[in-house]
């Protein structure tokens, strides 16, 4: 036998193994998605919410046509890593089904943006979600951030309703008491 067929074998073994190799440990990656998707927790993300100021009034309407007394109502995300984060699609909503969608933006590396209640013009670090009602609840509710195939990426909870005050913080005109997952 020559030194080139014992070459070709040899490479056609290890060609093969790295294959079977490769095709057992897929299922279990896959299956492992799957299983997370399924039970409804959230999959590692760099973008969290990392603050929530609801109103301090009890007043849910705006007398104001410009909606100033609804920008001090928001909710801000940041996300944690380098790089920036297409956020298109992704849906802000807190627990009675009001829903924010994220329409053509990035958010940058170690960056933050505002997404205010009322209304105004979108910039940079601010964005308006142009209701005339309050959104936030003040006495309890769950602000939940999903990204644009629907899977949970982060939430935060506050109020009596909500049981596991870790992370409690103290904000001036409202605040929120609540927590993260």
């Amino acid at each position: 036998m020559s030194v080139s067929v014992s070459v070709r074998r040899v490479a056609a073994t290890v060609v093969t193994a790295v294959a079977v190799a490769g095709a057992a440990t897929l299922p279990a990656s896959a299956a492992d998605h799957d299983h997370s998707r399924g039970h409804g927790r959230s999959y590692h993300s760099q973008v969290v919410i990392s603050d929530v100021q609801y109103r301090s009034s009890d007043r849910r309407d705006v007398r104001d046509p410009d909606g100033r007394p609804l920008n001090r109502e928001w909710v801000e995300l940041t996300n944690e890593g380098r790089a920036s984060v297409n956020l298109d699609d992704w849906t802000l909503s807190d627990e009675d089904g009001h829903t924010y969608r994220f329409r053509h933006y990035r958010l940058g590396g170690h960056q933050s943006v505002r997404v205010h209640t009322g209304f105004g013009r979108d910039r940079g670090g601010d964005l308006y979600q142009d209701r005339r009602q309050s959104v936030w609840d003040r006495d309890h509710d769950t602000a939940t951030l999903r990204d644009d195939d629907g899977r949970l990426v982060d939430y935060r909870s506050w109020g009596h309703d909500h049981h596991d005050h870790r992370g409690d913080r103290g904000h001036r005109d409202g605040g929120w008491h609540g927590h993260r997952r």
